[in-house]
């Protein structure tokens, strides 16, 4: 049977989407380090409650990125259906939960 041909603007398209992805981790680690060493906390405990989150996410987010573009290729490759996308929406509702916690974190570290 032969593979179907894949055009390149939708690899391409796939490495774009990769690249967005690396972008915000990134964002998400310079948010961290900017929580770890910039920001003037009372208490070193808040600072890591606010710090420890970026990092993490950005990691994960980092690892979700390559095994997406990863995924994505081989589904394309083999003519299959491409895998389904859940992370923007989980991203979106950690980043708004992140931004309670660090509210609540400025306001009791007064």
């Amino acid at each position: 049977m032969d593979r179907p041909t894949l055009d390149y603007r939708f690899s391409l398209a796939n490495e774009r989407t990769f690249l967005a992805w690396i972008r915000t981790a990134l964002a998400l680690i310079a948010g961290g380090v900017a929580a770890a060493k910039a920001l003037d906390w009372n208490h070193d405990a808040w600072r890591w409650v606010v710090a420890l989150p970026p990092f993490a996410g950005g990691a994960i987010l980092a690892a979700y990125a390559a095994r997406r573009l990863r995924d994505v290729e081989a589904a394309m490759n083999a003519g299959r259906e491409l895998p389904g996308m859940r992370a923007p929406f989980i991203l979106g509702v950690s980043l708004a939960v992140f931004a309670v916690v660090a509210l609540l974190a400025s306001i009791l570290d007064g």
